[in-house]
């Protein structure tokens, strides 16, 4: 394995070992996005489209790449995303995650759709920071009861979803026919009565979901924890300013990684404008889509995101190796990061400015 993970330079060279090493199902699972996918796509896209105008004749050779999310310190602006079902790319599943996460001091997010137990991922990662994400469900106390247990195993944050009352339409997907294959389980939501059958399979879990959601929910969740409330899903102005209004703590842009609503605005695209509605707040603004390089990091940082966060890139690497699959993902996105900011002329994160990057049309299909 050793000899083989050398041979993977950069996060494309481990989605294409993952696509011939995990199964058909598991793959398309972590790699579909909705409908015909352009979102999915123009996540990575858009990224080419800007331009980096770096800046010479800098003394960059001492560089700190760490920074703080809601006061919590990670050593560079790279956290992982909320995503389900690790077990399926390696046995060890969240935990693998999470012990990685930990030994390169950054930040997890965990699914409530996990494949372990998040007391048990907590325990297994003592040190790590982690935030919790959950859906708004019909059954409320459901609800509370996933926060009161994040909140004793020691997780500082809850990340709230908003943008899937409705489970998006993926053509691949369908055409399997089936939910989550045995012998795993949704474990966090085991105690809660359901079957099996009503959580493996998309359709039928899907009526857990609420389509009555308003921002009153929000101002609900702020009542029954002390927890800073991260809002994931914003793309608009909008709703940048209701996430304001209704004292949230910070905002994932995010668009589900393409999963949902089909032809939406890739997020790189779209952080500029939430960054702007929220000027004069204390709200801090992340990122999550299609970040692939450190390049690509560097720019989402000169557009006014505090950091950024990767879903499928960890998945890849957790498919390949495991945790030490995970650690490597983490570590060429930071050395790709530490060298971006170098050849642009940055030692800190706060030299990263939107005068970095300039947006450029596209002139071929070649991107």
């Amino acid at each position: 394995m050793q000899q083989a993970m050398a041979a993977l330079v950069c996060i494309d060279d481990f989605e294409a070992y993952a696509r011939t090493h995990l199964s058909k199902y598991a793959f398309d699972y972590f790699s579909c996005g909705a409908q015909e996918q352009q979102t999915l796509q123009d996540n990575k896209d858009a990224f080419k489209r800007l331009r980096l105008l770096p800046r010479l004749m800098r003394d960059v050779s001492n560089r700190d790449l760490s920074t703080t999310i809601l006061g919590q310190r990670i050593s560079f602006p790279i956290a992982i995303s909320p995503t389900a079902k690790h077990c399926l790319a390696h046995p060890d599943g969240e935990i693998a995650t999470a012990k990685a996460a930990s030994s390169m001091q950054t930040g997890m997010v965990i699914s409530h759709r996990s494949t372990k137990r998040l007391e048990d991922i907590a325990v297994a990662s003592p040190e790590g920071l982690k935030w919790f994400q959950l859906n708004i469900y019909k059954d409320r106390s459901l609800v509370q009861h996933l926060i009161q247990r994040a909140e004793k195993a020691g997780y500082k944050g809850i990340v709230v979803t908003i943008d899937s009352v409705v489970i998006g339409k993926k053509y691949s997907m369908i055409r399997h026919k089936k939910g989550l294959p045995h012998p795993y389980r949704f474990e966090n939501l085991m105690e809660y009565g359901f079957t099996n059958e009503e959580l493996r399979s998309e359709s039928k879990s899907a009526r857990l979901k609420d389509e009555t959601l308003t921002w009153r929910d929000i101002d609900w969740i702020k009542s029954v924890t002390s927890l800073p409330i991260i809002l994931k899903g914003i793309l608009t102005a909008e709703d940048a300013h209701n996430a304001v209004l209704h004292k949230a703590d910070a905002i994932i842009v995010s668009n589900h990684g393409g999963r949902l609503l089909d032809g939406v605005l890739a997020t790189i695209d779209a952080l500029p404008e939430v960054v702007q509605a929220v000027r004069g707040s204390d709200i801090e603004v992340y990122l999550d889509g299609g970040i692939r390089k450190g390049t690509d990091v560097l720019k989402a940082l000169a557009l006014g995101a505090k950091a950024v966060f990767v879903g499928r890139p960890v998945l890849w690497g957790l498919a390949t190796d495991g945790e030490a699959g995970v650690k490597k993902v983490l570590q060429i996105l930071r050395d790709e990061f530490d060298i971006a900011m170098a050849l642009s002329g940055c030692k800190t994160l706060k030299e990263i400015t939107p005068d970095l990057v300039e947006r450029r049309p596209v002139i071929s299909s070649n991107l």
